[in-house]
């Protein structure tokens, strides 16, 4: 008996070891940009389940809200009770800092399948209709020309509208991720007169890596190392698989 006492007793500081003094909740927030984040999906989106995943294996809890992107960005920013706001694309910031990738998206521009777009760079886009929404990071270089006048692009709140400007030949193209327009025209039925009209073009700007983006101050530092640890205890594909 004295044995097997001995042996919990161990097995207990064991466990103890690997797991944290206590548990803590982390407040963050989100879009609705389906399929990666959204409070009306089972598991709120793959990169949520990721994210979550990530955190319970440190023995702590997410909770995610769910906002307009800008507002999501500034309750992020400048709101105590959240320590950062995600699915985001890399930039460079004083305010943020990030974590380190969670999962990848194909970044490109979704068209009309009656007009379609040929281009190899971006300058042969200074004559296209643009669209873009608001806040959204897209590529450095786009991003540029845009501010830079080079390129005319029309800002919007979302993806979906975006896309049915498309589907009406009112732009010529729009920035999406293929994943996000493959989950619209699928899922949303707002796209219904879409279907057959838009297609992803055949030339990606470029694969984007995406991250949670925390506050950089003590509290989004200690939260950001406690989820890339975490990111390391799981197989991120494998989650973003089963939720997709």
């Amino acid at each position: 008996m004295k044995g097997r006492i001995v042996v919990c007793v161990l097995a207990a500081s064991v466990l103890m070891t690997f797991r944290p003094t206590h548990a803590d909740t982390l407040y963050l927030t989100s879009l609705e940009w389906p399929p990666y984040s959204s409070a009306s999906m089972p598991s709120q989106g793959v990169s949520v389940a990721v994210a979550k995943a990530a955190l319970e294996s440190m023995g702590h809890e997410l909770v995610v809200e769910f906002f307009p992107w800008s507002r999501a960005i500034a309750l992020a920013t400048y709101n105590p009770k959240y320590s950062g706001y995600f699915p985001e694309y890399y930039y460079e910031s004083e305010d943020f800092l990030f974590s380190d990738p969670m999962g990848k998206g194909p970044l490109g521009f979704v068209e009309n399948v009656d007009n379609p777009v040929e281009w190899s760079s971006l300058s042969d886009l200074t004559s296209v209709r643009i669209g873009v929404v608001q806040d959204y990071i897209n590529t450095e270089a786009l991003d540029q020309m845009i501010a830079n006048g080079e390129i005319s692009a029309q800002p919007v709140m979302s993806d979906a509208q975006n896309v049915l400007k498309v589907a009406s030949g009112r732009i010529d193209m729009a920035v999406i991720d293929s994943n996000v327009l493959s989950y619209l025209l699928e899922s949303d039925s707002r796209m219904a007169m879409a279907i057959g009209k838009v297609q992803m073009n055949d030339t990606l700007l470029v694969e984007k890596e995406l991250y949670i983006a925390f506050k950089n101050n003590a509290e989004g530092l200690k939260w950001r190392d406690i989820f890339n640890q975490g990111l390391t205890n799981i197989d991120v594909d494998a989650i973003m698989a089963e939720n997709n």
